[in-house]
């Protein structure tokens, strides 16, 4: 049941990076914890730098291969999901992240393995 792409992942990934530094202010993230606005506004502009050094369509500077990239996919869900218990974060900034996190920890999980360069 793995249908994600390297072309959809690379096609989403600027979305997400953008969507990481614009949505907290939309939503209000940081208003009651600050370190909720840092953490997402800091790794979506980490995660555009990624995406423009990533080995793939849309990669600009293509010197990390893009099973690194996905590795560190699965480290930012992972932290995400970790998050509010780690920050203290409470209401809608706690259920950003664990929405996030289980959301790239969802698509890492149902990658192909052949676009991601591992054998299965």
């Amino acid at each position: 049941m793995r249908f994600i792409t390297k072309s959809l992942h690379a096609y989403l990934d600027y979305r997400v990076a953008l969507g990481l530094i614009i949505m907290p202010f939309i939503l209000g993230i940081g208003s009651i914890n600050p370190v909720a606005l840092y953490l997402s506004v800091t790794t979506g502009a980490a995660a555009f730098i990624l995406t423009l050094l990533t080995d793939h369509q849309f990669g600009l500077i293509r010197v990390l291969p893009y099973k690194l990239h996905l590795a560190v996919d699965g480290a930012v869900g992972l932290v995400f999901v970790a998050a509010p218990f780690v920050f203290g974060f409470t209401g809608i900034e706690a259920a950003y992240y664990w929405v996030l996190g289980a959301t790239v920890l969802l698509v890492v999980g149902l990658h192909k393995p052949d676009d991601a360069n591992v054998t299965a």
